[in-house]
C-alpha cells in the first residue's frame, strides 16, 4: 500500500523566545516492512542545526527557533510503500543489545496491577498467543478513551484509572512482556485509516522479541499486528524514547500547540 503522509505541528509563542530546541524523530526509514519512496522536510521559523542516527537506530533532527521567535513550524510530507507481513519486522538489531529493551523505565515499571495482568496470560501457548491474549487483556483492562492521561502518565497508573490512548495501551504492554523477561520496545508512526483522512495525533504501539521470528509488533489500541496500514517512525524503550517531536524552551509567556495530520493513500 502506498501511503501519504502530510503532518504539521505549529509552536504559538506569547512571548519572543530566548532559545527553543526541538528534537525531530520524523523520518521514517526503510526496513522489511516498509519503503519510503519520498520524504521532506520543511522548517519555517527556526533552522535544522544538525541530524543524526540515535543509538536506537532512529533518524533525528535537532530544529532551532530563531531568536526572538513568536511562531515555530515544523512540516513532514512524504509517501511510504508499505508491506503487510503481519507484523513481523524479524531479527533486526541496531547498536542496543536485547538486554537493553528488557530494563524497565519510569514510564514501563510494573506494578501489581501489571504483573497480575502478565501473570494471567502465561499459559496462552506460544509467544504470539500469549501476546495477543495480553492485548486483549489490557484492552479490556484499559479501555480507550481521550484526555484521560498525558504524556508523564506511568503505565501502572493508567491500569489504575482503567483509561488511556494507544500510548499509555503500549507501555502497558511493554511493562507487562519485561515483566515476563522478554524485550519489547515502544514504536511510534502513522495509521492509515478507512473512515478518515485527517487525525488529530500520530499512533503508538509495541514490539515484542519472540525467539525465532525476532521484533514482531502488537497494537494493543485496535487488539491486531500491524499490517500495511502502519508506517513506523522511531523506535524506544518507552513513549519519550521514541517520541516524534520533544525540546525545551527559554523564555517567558505561554506556549500553544496545533498539530494538522493527513494520512491517505
Amino acid at each position: 500500500m502506498l501511503i501519504k503522509i502530510s503532518h504539521r505541528t505549529g509552536y504559538n509563542y506569547a512571548q519572543p523566545v530566548h532559545y527553543a530546541l526541538q528534537r525531530l524523530r520524523l523520518r521514517p526509514s526503510n526496513s522489511a516492512l516498509q519503503t519510503v519512496q519520498a520524504w521532506d522536510m520543511k522548517v519555517e521559523g527556526g533552522t535544522l542545526e544538525a541530524d543524526y542516527i540515535d543509538h536506537h537506530g532512529n533518524q533525528v533532527d535537532l530544529v532551532c527557533a530563531d531568536e526572538g521567535a513568536q511562531a515555530l513550524t515544523i512540516t513532514v510530507e512524504g509517501e511510504v510503500e508499505t508491506h503487510d507481513r503481519a507484523g513481523v519486522l524479524g531479527p533486526v538489531y541496531g547498536r542496543a543489545p536485547l538486554w537493553y529493551f528488557e530494563q524497565p523505565t519510569e514510564l514501563t515499571k510494573a506494578g501489581p496491577l501489571i504483573a497480575e495482568l502478565a501473570d494471567s496470560i502465561e499459559d496462552h501457548g506460544s509467544d504470539v498467543d500469549m501476546f495477543h491474549a495480553l492485548s486483549s487483556a489490557i484492552l479490556e483492562r484499559v479501555p480507550y478513551a481521550l484526555n484521560e492521561t498525558h504524556a508523564e502518565t506511568k503505565a501502572e497508573e493508567a491500569v489504575a484509572q482503567k483509561s488511556g490512548v494507544c500510548q499509555d495501551h503500549a507501555n502497558i504492554f511493554i511493562a507487562a512482556v519485561r515483566r515476563l523477561g522478554r524485550p519489547a520496545r515502544y514504536v511510534s508512526g502513522y495509521l492509515f485509516m478507512d473512515d478518515r483522512v485527517d487525525q488529530e495525533a500520530s499512533h503508538a504501539w509495541a514490539e515484542a522479541h519472540i525467539d525465532g521470528l525476532g521484533w514482531v509488533g502488537f497494537d494493543v489500541s485496535n487488539c491486531i499486528s500491524p499490517d500495511e496500514r502502519y508506517v513506523r517512525l522511531a523506535i524506544g524503550r518507552d513513549a519519550h524514547d521514541a517520541a516524534p517531536i520533544s525540546g525545551l524552551r527559554m523564555g517567558e509567556g505561554d506556549e500553544s500547540l496545533i498539530v494538522s495530520l493527513q494520512v491517505q493513500q
